[in-house]
């Protein structure tokens, strides 16, 4: 039953990225002025299936609460490590010429 489940939640996982992909192609569309019908009907059909899905899920014993879009990436990037930037630079030679380098102006 968990295998059935992990399936259901692994389609949903699926749907829930392509449909955000549908989403901003409907928005690239609508900036640039054009039919957006096609995609925004694909988007629904998108939605009834999710919907579905979640039905099945539930049906099959699945219990916990399913992220939001929003909550699946702030926690994908919450675990992500931070970045380090290159070290700040030492400034404590400010106004030496550094080796192989004169005070002579051109």
């Amino acid at each position: 039953m968990d295998n059935k489940i992990n399936e259901i939640r692994r389609k949903i996982s699926t749907l829930r990225a392509d449909m955000s992909l549908v989403e901003a192609s409907i928005r690239d569309q609508v900036n640039r002025d054009l039919d957006c019908s096609e995609a925004s009907y694909r988007l629904m059909a998108m939605r009834a299936e999710v919907t579905e899905l979640i039905g099945r899920w539930k049906a099959a014993g699945g219990g916990e609460r399913l992220p939001t879009v929003r909550e699946r990436l702030s926690r994908s990037f919450a675990d992500r490590a931070v970045a380090t930037g290159k070290p700040a630079p030492d400034n404590s030679d400010k106004g030496r010429p550094r080796p192989g380098q004169s005070n002579a102006r051109v």
